[in-house]
């Protein structure tokens, strides 16, 4: 008994759909660097520039904004704006990101 084509063509499509989808949810999750590129180096200075560890600061804040592509507005707080700078963690569960 053949499997009829439309039902072929179907499972191929709906394959590619699929496919399709996960790359937007990886896009919209922040996992991927799409268009909108910043600059850490200048958006991590204004950040840490009233941190009493600056060079610390610097270092974990050009490792969020690089793989989340965002840094939050000011000097301190308004992590909520990245969630992926926010929900960064270090192994002992405190926040990474300054």
């Amino acid at each position: 008994m053949a499997i009829p084509k439309p039902f072929v063509l179907l499972f191929l499509l709906s394959l590619f759909l699929l496919a399709q989808a996960h790359e937007m949810v990886n896009e919209l999750d922040g996992k991927s660097i799409g268009a909108s590129k910043i600059d850490c180096g200048s958006a991590c200075k204004a950040r840490c520039r009233l941190s009493s560890r600056p060079n610390l600061c610097h270092r974990a804040c050009g490792t969020c904004c690089a793989r989340c592509s965002c840094v939050p507005p000011g000097t301190s707080g308004n992590q909520k704006v990245c969630p992926c700078y926010y929900n960064m963690t270090t192994h002992g569960g405190k926040r990474k990101c300054p």
